[in-house]
């Protein structure tokens, strides 16, 4: 078989891989990306944007059900599984095409197949539709990412759990929807589809949900979910799992107070990702992999091997869309003599449940652990009068602020979090002081706008200098 020199190879057609593979390619250079089936990558196909859009239909139908709240009466209405796929389903086939342009339009190459390392960056690619190519590449980039973890919890396996990926093409509505895990993907959907008109519980293995969180974070989108109804267990061992998802399943767990059972119709099993680097001969490449399996990298993301690179999930980079597309950039600029790092980024994050969760830097769990003096200031979303019209005043706002008088850290949980959290982003990417947002004119009434109530709670460091005794300082409205 003839081997065909390729300068550029991207393995997997993920974000920061594609966005690679287009900047390389607009530069004359050749490129191919190598994709199993996901164009695009799983945000488009599996993950982000579908979630989102089923969530969104949730949302649709938990509004309708509330109407009589906002003096809109709407008697008989039903949730269509099938249409709420079906819009799913046209959205990603939409965002497909639109991938496909780009590739046809930058000159790289698309390669449906699966690769596996025979060399150093020699690879062979088996062909989705017959055949094989054997490509030896002058620079490789591992885009690999991850799949869902299935626990190893005796009977769960057998038990043919959905993952995300399944449970976003089911055309039913789960009767009572069993939900392993308590993180970003487990919350979304155990609250769409309890609004979508299932059932719901939560068993998640921690203390509490969203282990990375503050505690007030996790116990105030606990108590929303609740309120919706969806039952959650914290602390909760999980020890047998008999039946078939989709038909009836038992689960039996540990919590302090004994032995418990739970029986429902499905399980969603939302316990964390594997990286996709197990199988495809890294090894025959000289390409290091740490204890869990996740490909070794520097602050450029290089390998152990020479010209070879690691981008997005499979490196061990934060598992968001927007952190993949920065390890693009960190790249991009390398590759041009650029200095840039994965050092000191400030990456942010947001749960889409309803209300949203979002944070951006430290929160006050990692300032005492790291011993970073800060004050904090704590604002109940029902005062931000935007809240008042929508009939969600639930949640809080929630800054740090250094003996520097910058922004070290924000958490919110509340309407369009994701959105608020976004100015102070650019706050901190400024190095403003928390007084330029406590002096800005934002517009009312917006969510944005209670930011100038949230840092008027704080004196600047010059004028308040009792706080330096102390490492926290916690100021909550009366």
């Amino acid at each position: 078989m003839e081997t065909e020199l390729i300068k550029n190879v991207v393995i997997g057609s993920g974000e920061g891989g594609k966005y690679l593979a287009w900047h390389l390619a607009g530069q004359g250079e050749s490129v191919a990306v190598i994709e199993r089936r996901m164009i695009g990558g799983s945000c488009p196909n599996t993950n982000c944007l579908p979630s989102k859009n089923e969530i969104w239909s949730a949302k649709v139908a938990h509004l309708i059900s509330q109407g009589s709240q906002f003096g809109i009466h709407v008697d008989g209405h039903t949730v269509d599984m099938t249409a709420v796929r079906r819009r799913k389903r046209e959205m990603v086939d939409g965002l497909i095409a639109l991938h496909l342009e780009k590739f046809r339009a930058s000159g790289a190459q698309l390669v449906m197949g699966s690769a596996r390392m025979v060399g150093e960056r020699q690879l062979e690619v088996r062909l989705n539709d017959g055949g094989t190519r054997l490509i030896q590449a002058e620079r490789l980039f591992l885009n690999l990412g991850t799949h869902a973890a299935i626990p190893e919890i005796p009977g769960l396996r057998d038990a043919q759990p959905m993952t995300h990926v399944e449970l976003l093409e089911i055309d039913r509505i789960p009767e009572h929807l069993i939900v392993i895990g308590g993180g970003y993907v487990g919350l979304e959907f155990a609250q769409a589809f309890g609004r979508l008109g299932s059932h719901v519980t939560i068993l998640q293995q921690g203390p509490q949900l969203l282990k990375d969180q503050d505690e007030d974070v996790a116990e105030e989108i606990a108590r929303q979910l609740t309120i919706e109804g969806i039952r959650i267990v914290t602390s909760a061992q999980l020890t047998q799992v008999t039946g078939k998802s989709g038909q009836n399943v038992t689960v039996t767990f540990e919590t302090a107070s004994g032995s418990r059972i739970i029986e429902g119709s499905d399980i969603l099993v939302a316990a964390g990702r594997v990286p996709n680097t197990v199988g495809i001969g890294l090894e025959r490449a000289g390409i290091n992999l740490d204890t869990a399996k996740y490909i070794q990298v520097n602050e450029h993301l290089e390998t152990s091997a020479e010209n070879v690179w690691a981008i997005g999930e499979c490196a061990g980079t934060p598992q968001f869309t927007h952190a993949s597309l920065d390890d693009f950039r960190v790249i991009r600029d390398n590759l041009s003599g650029i200095p840039h790092t994965t050092s000191h980024r400030v990456i942010p994050s947001c749960l889409f449940t309803d209300p949203q969760v979002a944070r951006i830097g430290l929160n006050e769990k990692e300032a005492r652990q790291k011993g970073i003096p800060v004050r904090v200031a704590r604002l109940p979303m029902a005062a931000v009068l935007r809240t008042r019209t929508l009939d969600e005043t639930g949640g809080f706002m929630k800054a740090l602020v250094d003996q520097q008088d910058h922004i070290a850290g924000f958490s919110m949980v509340g309407p369009d979090a994701g959105e608020v959290m976004a100015v102070i982003q650019m706050a901190m990417l400024a190095e403003l002081p928390f007084t330029s947002l406590r002096d800005a004119m934002l517009a009312h009434p917006t969510m944005a706008e209670g930011l100038n109530t949230l840092f008027g709670m704080l004196e600047p460091a010059a004028l308040n200098v009792s706080h330096t005794n102390q490492n926290f300082q916690s100021i909550v409205p009366g």
